[in-house]
């Protein structure tokens, strides 16, 4: 393994490489493979303005990667992104010199927000601390003179989010009663592609343009060929398919390392699934920090600048979830839904992590006719055993007839395993058990 300069390992003089502002020509920044319905659109999005962005691909043996340089408490999401940085490093096919690395980050208090510094001094004792580090946050924290959130780089990111929910909602509901098997990912990848050229340059990212495209998108979509959808049995023969709503901690829920390809594992079984989209999410997390500077007394005037963003986020949320409806397809609820279906189980109060969205996406798939549900997080993450575990009993309490389960990922947890706690999941056998 080729090293770089020597760096010194006392914590309390790391001193962090910096993205310089020449390093936006000459170096690719690496990000984690996180948000895998959104992924490309990102990718283009950097590079509207101006930046060169990949997601790592390596997702086989991280643990390997990773457990040199951290210890084994380390929760899943963790030893997998430190996992991708060193796979990268040490696959041969980068030049360390010409490479940063990318970390988004919302805050909170969990072990994500201390990935940051992991990553740094990680890198820094392996004899890579020459290789920067981007923290991508709203806070203006771990600034870099290379690297900012500019205006172009917001309108790229907003429209990436917007056809990466639009695109995974379509597709899910419509795949599992194609007539033409495929049909459906042809259109998703067709779509990615055009999608991808329209947001490098810039077109298509307005407001106005994106509501016209969503419409576009939506009818191509339901040309699609499908069988009717048949609720029950008919003579004997179960013609219904299983469904599952999918919600849970944010990098388990959407990584297909995070949560170990579980959307191929529930195709190959047949079912409809469905998960919330990121917007909702974002919502969230804004909305959380409102409420955060309300209890810190925050002046009137920070206050107005949380509610003009929400605001906007939420008139995006409207534009997809109204384009979705009129195409004949099930939006995901609206925040302030999501909101009202959360207060009967938990607090707003609780917004730490995933907090009570996780409750409000349980009652909206419900709603949707998602008699099987799965909250996936990691194992031995706190945070997802309140806001998850610790809800669990009004949650069978408030849908008595849902089969409701929580699924642990962990990195060294066997496929058999996983797969027979799945397979448990999507049967009656638990829901039954409850109701006895």
């Amino acid at each position: 393994m080729a090293k770089g300069m020597n760096s010194t390992h006392n914590n309390s003089t790391i001193q962090k490489a910096q993205f310089t502002k020449d390093m936006k020509k000459t170096h690719t920044i690496y990000m984690p493979d996180m948000l895998g319905y959104h992924n490309e659109f990102l990718k283009a999005a950097f590079a509207y303005a101006g930046y060169r962005l990949k997601i790592m691909s390596e997702d086989s043996g991280l643990t390997n990667y990773s457990l040199p340089h951290i210890s084994g408490d380390y929760c899943l999401p963790a030893m997998a992104i430190l996992g991708q940085m060193f796979a990268t490093i040490e696959s041969g096919k980068v030049d360390t010199r010409k490479i940063a690395f990318l970390e988004p980050q919302t805050g909170g208090a969990c072990r994500a927000g201390n990935y940051y510094n992991s990553m740094v001094k990680s890198l820094d004792r392996a004899g890579y601390g020459y290789i920067p580090v981007i923290s991508l946050n709203v806070y203006g924290q771990e600034k870099h003179e290379g690297f900012s959130i500019t205006p172009a780089l917001i309108r790229g990111a907003v429209a990436a989010v917007c056809y990466g929910d639009l695109l995974m909602t379509l597709l899910q509901q419509i795949r599992p009663y194609e007539k033409e098997p495929g049909a459906t990912e042809k259109c998703y990848n067709l779509w990615t592609k055009r999608l991808v050229k329209c947001i490098r340059r810039g077109k298509y990212i307005s407001r106005k343009a994106r509501r016209k495209l969503y419409e576009e998108i939506v009818a191509s979509f339901a040309k699609i060929e499908r069988q009717s959808c048949q609720v029950g049995s008919d003579n004997g023969n179960k013609t219904s398919k299983i469904k599952v709503g999918i919600t849970g901690e944010i990098y388990i829920k959407f990584s297909r390392i995070g949560n170990d390809n579980l959307e191929k594992f529930l195709q190959k079984q047949g079912c409809d699934y469905r998960m919330g989209g990121f917007v909702n999410y974002v919502i969230y997390i804004v909305n959380s920090e409102r409420e955060n500077q309300c209890l810190k007394k925050a002046s009137p005037a920070v206050i107005k600048i949380f509610d003009g963003i929400i605001a906007y986020l939420l008139r995006l949320q409207r534009d997809i979830n109204d384009a979705i409806a009129k195409g004949g397809f099930k939006p995901d609820a609206s925040f302030s839904k999501l909101k009202k279906l959360a207060t009967p189980i938990i607090t707003k109060g609780c917004n730490v992590g995933d907090g009570w969205l996780i409750a409000g996406e349980v009652g909206d798939l419900v709603e949707q006719g998602y008699d099987h549900i799965l909250i996936v997080h990691p194992f031995g993450c706190l945070v997802s055993h309140v806001c998850e575990r610790g809800i669990m009993k009004k949650l069978h309490k408030a849908y008595p007839n849902v089969n409701l389960q929580t699924i642990e990922c962990d990195y060294d947890t066997s496929k058999t395993l996983r797969e027979s706690r799945l397979m448990l999941a999507l049967s009656d056998l638990v829901n039954n058990k409850e109701q006895e």
